[in-house]
């Protein structure tokens, strides 16, 4: 049957004195002339080019490129046939093994589609019952496997080394800071793994001065602070979306990378109407998110104005006064919530995602005030353990001089901290600087030694998503290069033998598994339990900071609004930006803007126009140039927060709060 439904592709079509110059745009791919002069001019000339991939690739395009290196005469290859085929291996049928993703960003329990020994596809694992699903992210991660830019073997001042050197010395200089006044820290992302917990904890027991600190690029930690403070464990509140009829979200996108993600599968179930009905969701934001484009009810709300909202939203729940100043219209989107809140009762569940603990604080509150059958801190989402006071603090003593080691896994900060110079400024101070990774990033060029770490799909591993939800991580490959595991390098610093395998597979026979098979949690990818096995490794947490709840909604009913206000948000593509050089993610379309390859500036059309940013449809399907590179309808923007200025082109976005921008974590 067909169907009379008209779709919109942009908003430009909304206004029919727009229609000749939408149409024209239909009818031309590139706004701009494509500068074929630049690249396409004599042999000696070709290869200074300052031409990039993309414009290579609008011009010739890409069957046509292949088609041309493809006719290029290249090296002959001899096949060397098997002498004794592989019994589990054959030619031209798929073999899939059960492994898992977890690179302090993402982390998911998958299967990994492989030919002949090589990975090609990462699909999920339906047997786990927690962080099965897999995002575009965790897709293109296969990828990675295969990049040239990756170290190919460790390094010591830029130069290449041996595993036994590097070992040997930093051994040595380790030994030499043992019982001194200068700490060793280990600064690494998010492990939740259970076997990698233990080893720090054996490590930290050899050396005596140890810190493990902990560093999420896009933190959790304001709510890590609050769990911990209420509930004595650092995780992140489980939420079962399925059993929730009333949703009230204040900032937080819990359908794209709201801690961690993983939420739009049971959203999803209880957005199916049963006699009748299906849960209804509230969205407060200053962003366009998916979360606010799959809303009942959006309302387009300035971030300083969430936190008076949020409070305001807890003294109507609670019968107290709360102070505070909002428009009409906010405050009447607030009271309304509050009562549809009230009606639902123990059917309601209340998030958010601003980053003040005092607003986490509160929300706990207010889902154990409704006792919310969504809500579920007894099984904590255990893959945000980011601590920023302690990462904040480290740079403080690295400056200081009172920190004499930094042993760094699965973290950029160089990269990724607001302060990158500081930390920089800081390592140069340290005795000892080492940085496990996989490309010579930021943080690696100023770090004594380089080792070189395996991809997850060379690598053995466990971990620990949710509490008691356990995960099993082996390779599907053999290393393509002179890698090794952060884990390697512990093991034989704190003198255990045998390999990271022997390791994890004896923890987790007495730790984990208690009589289960261990062939069969391999073979599954996932093993569930009533208990968690990790240790805890941080520092001990400081919770005198932690106001309670009276002082918590003061401070935030006192939050005061002016200027234009900056969101940053993880784009569904990029998240963190670790992947900022992954092809298939770069060329992957925001599901929102519908833009590609850079960050922007999302604007609304109202501030647009107002601060010059906007264009008018006469003049931009006019002019040969302007100064939209990046974006259809807006221009460039100077983006200055604590005296750091950003160029970036602006998007015109619609559902954008008034008096607000927002622009994407991982460019960097």
């Amino acid at each position: 049957m067909s169907s009379n439904k008209k779709y919109w592709k942009s908003v430009e079509e909304l206004n029919p004195s727009h229609s000749s110059a939408v149409e024209t745009l239909k009818q031309k791919e590139f706004t701009q002339e494509i500068p074929v002069d630049e690249f396409l001019g004599d042999k000696e000339t070709l290869e200074s080019s300052s031409t990039t991939r993309r414009d290579f690739l609008k011009y010739v395009g890409f069957s046509t490129a292949a088609a041309s290196l493809a006719a290029c005469e290249g090296p002959v290859i001899k096949s060397i046939p098997y002498v004794v085929q592989p019994e589990q291996i054959i030619p031209g049928v798929a073999n899939y093994y059960a492994t898992a993703i977890a690179n302090g960003y993402d982390f998911a329990s998958v299967l990994i589609k492989t030919r002949e020994g090589r990975p090609i596809k990462v699909e999920s694992n339906s047997l786990a019952k927690a962080n099965g699903g897999i995002n575009a992210r965790v897709q293109a991660s296969v990828l990675d496997l295969y990049d040239n830019q990756r170290v190919v073997g460790p390094q010591k001042e830029g130069q290449e080394t041996s595993w036994g050197e590097l070992t040997a010395e930093v051994a040595q200089k380790l030994e030499a800071l043992k019982g001194s006044d200068k700490s060793i820290v280990l600064l690494t992302q998010t492990f939740a793994s259970p076997s990698t917990s233990k080893l720090i904890s054996d490590f930290k027991q050899k050396y005596g001065n140890v810190s493990h600190v902990v560093y999420d690029a896009i933190s959790e930690s304001a709510a890590a602070d609050a769990f911990q403070n209420k509930y004595g464990s650092r995780g992140l509140a489980n939420y079962d979306f399925s059993k929730a009829q009333t949703i009230v979200s204040i900032g937080a996108d819990f359908l794209g990378d709201w801690q961690g993600g993983g939420f739009d599968a049971a959203y999803a179930q209880g957005r199916i109407p049963k006699n009748g009905k299906m849960s209804r969701h509230i969205q407060f934001e200053a962003n366009m998110s998916l979360s606010g484009a799959n809303a009942d009810k959006r309302v387009a709300i300035k971030p300083s104005q969430q936190k008076v909202a949020l409070a305001k939203l807890y003294g109507k729940l609670f019968g107290t006064a709360v102070g505070g100043d909002l428009p009409a219209h906010l405050e009447t989107a607030v009271n309304n919530a509050a009562s549809e809140l009230l009606k639902a009762g123990s059917n309601a569940v209340v998030l958010s995602g601003i980053q003040d603990v005092n607003a986490q604080n509160i929300v706990l509150a207010i889902n154990e005030k409704l006792n919310s059958k969504a809500f579920d801190p007894n099984n904590p989402i255990l893959t945000r353990q980011g601590n920023d006071k302690a990462v904040a603090q480290l740079v403080t003593d690295m400056n200081a001089g009172t920190v004499g080691a930094v042993i760094m896994a699965g973290v950029n900060p160089a990269y990724t901290l607001p302060n990158a110079s500081a930390f920089v400024e800081g390592l140069k101070q340290t005795e000892l600087s080492v940085a496990f990774t996989m490309k010579n990033d930021e943080t690696a060029s100023v770090s004594q030694y380089v080792a070189a770490t395996s991809h997850y799909l060379e690598s053995w591993g466990d971990l620990e998503t949710k509490k008691g939800h356990y995960g099993l991580m082996q390779p599907t490959i053999r290393p393509l290069f002179d890698t090794k595991q952060f884990q390697d390098l512990l093991l034989e610093l704190v003198g255990t033998s045998g390999s990271y395998h022997d390791f994890v597979k004896s923890y987790w026979n007495s730790n984990v598994l208690k009589g289960a098979s261990w062939n069969d949690s391999l073979h599954d990818g996932v093993y569930v339990s009533s208990n968690s096995a990790t240790v805890e490794t941080a520092d001990a947490f400081d919770s005198s900071t932690i106001s309670g709840l009276g002082a918590a909604v003061t401070a935030l009913a006192a939050t005061s609004t002016s200027g234009m206000e900056l969101t940053l948000y993880p784009k569904t593509g990029m998240g963190d930006g670790q992947q900022a050089n992954n092809p298939w993610l770069q060329e992957f379309p925001d599901p929102l803007t519908r833009t590609t390859w850079d960050n922007y500036l999302t604007v609304s059309e109202f501030d647009g126009k107002a601060l010059g940013f906007f264009l008018e449809t006469s003049t931009f399907f006019s002019e040969n140039s302007h100064d939209a590179d990046g974006g259809l309808n807006g221009k460039y923007a100077n983006v200055t927060v604590n005296g750091v200025t950003v160029k970036v082109p602006v998007i015109i976005q619609p559902g954008q709060a008034r008096g607000t921008v927002g622009m994407s974590f991982g460019y960097g």
